[in-house]
């Protein structure tokens, strides 16, 4: 009956969010593509994105603790690097983060049906495994905080393939260039996004409180690209110490009957040889 039961609120819970998710996107679509054409009114688009993603998140019914290690610098851009572990870190860091922000993401959001065009003309998005897209990112992100818009990069370049456990090498791009514009270095944890959504080819929800740890920044002022491995090597271990073991690992998908056993290996025959 447990079993049952859990499956019965997995079912319910994953549709609720879903539905909570889409609707916010459906109602505003309209108005989306109307600020989309026009790169002097990205940045409405940018609060309806964040006005959408708290709206979800409230709707969801998770707490999100967000701790604040020390105020921002305040008046000017800084580079926000994050670990990445699920589908929803672009939401909560939208919540968690104040002001207008710029995000580098893979270029297939842009591919993404309705949605994907709007993502695609207010944010930054690349190929990672093409040089010229990734330096095209880099010329736009450097454009974006010349002109006052922090950035958020995903270091890592991709979902980790342990989530919450261990990271993947984090890429020298944020790094050379928060070195280039003197805009600090932001590192941020999100420890539980993967027990919420986690990235296994489908849609998988479950119920869990999350958190963010904006941590304090790394000042990049007076520094040179010989730097680069030391501040990149801090931030990695900064997001780290957020990590939670109790929390590390996917949640498995829900089954309404029990797991059927791995098959015994079958012993080798030591058959005599011709």
């Amino acid at each position: 009956m447990r079993r049952l039961l859990h499956y019965i609120w997995h079912r319910i819970y994953t549709t609720w969010s879903t539905f909570w998710f889409v609707l916010p996107f459906v109602v505003t679509y309209p108005i989306q593509v109307l600020l989309g054409r026009k790169p002097s009114l990205h940045r409405h688009l940018h609060s309806i994105n964040r006005g959408w993603s708290s709206f979800a998140i409230r709707m969801w019914g998770m707490p999100v603790d967000i701790v604040r290690k020390q105020p921002l610098p305040a008046g000017q851009p800084c580079i926000y690097v994050s670990n990445h572990s699920s589908y929803i870190d672009i939401p909560v860091l939208f919540k968690a983060i104040p002001g207008y922000l710029n995000i580098i993401g893979k270029s297939a959001l842009a591919q993404v049906p309705l949605w994907g065009p709007i993502f695609g003309s207010v944010y930054i998005t690349v190929n990672r495994n093409s040089a010229v897209s990734r330096g095209r990112a880099m010329v736009q992100a450097k454009q974006s905080l010349e002109a006052g818009r922090s950035v958020v990069i995903f270091p890592e370049g991709t979902i980790s393939k342990k989530p919450g456990e261990e990271m993947g090498p984090f890429k020298d791009g944020a790094f050379q260039l928060a070195i280039a514009t003197g805009v600090p270095i932001v590192p941020v944890s999100m420890p539980l996004n993967h027990r919420f959504m986690p990235d296994v080819g489908g849609i998988r929800v479950r119920y869990t409180p999350l958190q963010v740890v904006i941590h304090e920044p790394i000042f990049t002022q007076g520094l040179t690209t010989a730097d680069v491995p030391r501040i990149r090597d801090q931030a990695f271990r900064t997001i780290a110490s957020a990590f939670r073991p109790e929390a590390a690992g996917i949640p498995g998908p829900s089954r309404l009957g029990k797991p059927k056993p791995e098959p015994a290996p079958q012993p080798e025959l030591d058959l005599p040889k011709s």
